[in-house]
């Protein structure tokens, strides 16, 4: 129990100050130039991840969390449950605390001429990109104890901030967009609430389909989990 409590408030900070931060920038964007939000926002996830990844995974996105459920022998569905729930909770928290230090909301949402279809679209492309590479590298015993995880995590979450939050408002994460839709509800823009699904949607089929593709193309990965099962059945 308390080592999965540790992992809850870990995992509390992290998408906390994920969450905190993509607020800020954007919300801010009248101070700070814009072009550099998706820089802060990789770097803190960076950060984050190294600070976190060896007591909870440093998911802080359900996303993910989904996918490393679904990759096998990482994480049981109660856990996951509770982290889901607990991301979700931060990222509430550090929306309402973005609006009260800036007075200003950041619920992602369709941009521009682009809609739902291409919102959507963009998500689950770029969820998939997150979960893949955690699940390859966070997650294998091959790349086990490597320096270059936060590294990789962050930069994949920069690329594709710069390339797509003039489409869909670059969220890929459910929790982010959840914890800032709830915000702009409760201080005055309630119609966002409805594009919340698009975020869980893309978040869940990204996710899912990352764990798919890391089976498919880490076998050995579950060839010597069986082998060390064997093994102790017959010791």
């Amino acid at each position: 129990a308390k080592r999965l409590s540790a992992q809850l408030v870990v995992e509390f900070i992290g998408t906390f100050f994920l969450t905190l931060t993509v607020g800020l920038n954007i919300t801010r964007q009248s101070v700070f130039d814009p072009v550099m939000a998706p820089l802060a926002v990789g770097s803190i996830l960076m950060c984050m991840v190294f600070m976190g990844g060896h007591v909870s995974g440093a998911h802080y996105n359900p996303a993910i969390t989904i996918g490393v459920y679904l990759r096998g022998s990482q994480i049981n569905w109660r856990h996951a449950l509770l982290y889901i729930m607990v991301q979700i909770l931060a990222g509430t928290i550090a929306a309402f605390t973005s609006f009260a230090i800036s007075g200003l909301t950041f619920a992602p949402r369709p941009s521009g001429n682009f809609g739902i279809i291409h919102t959507l679209v963009v998500e689950f492309f770029y969820s998939f990109a997150l979960v893949s590479v955690v699940l390859n590298v966070a997650t294998t015993n091959s790349l086990a104890n490597n320096q270059f995880y936060g590294l990789a995590i962050g930069f994949t979450v920069t690329a594709g901030a710069f390339t797509t939050s003039g489409i869909s408002g670059a969220a890929f994460n459910p929790a982010l967009a959840t914890g800032s839709m709830l915000a702009d509800c409760l201080t005055g823009a309630p119609y966002l609430i409805k594009y919340v699904w698009i975020y869980w949607l893309g978040g869940i089929i990204g996710g899912t389909c990352a764990a798919l593709f890391f089976r498919l193309v880490n076998r050995s990965e579950y060839q010597e989990i069986s082998d060390i099962k064997l093994s102790q059945s017959i010791g």
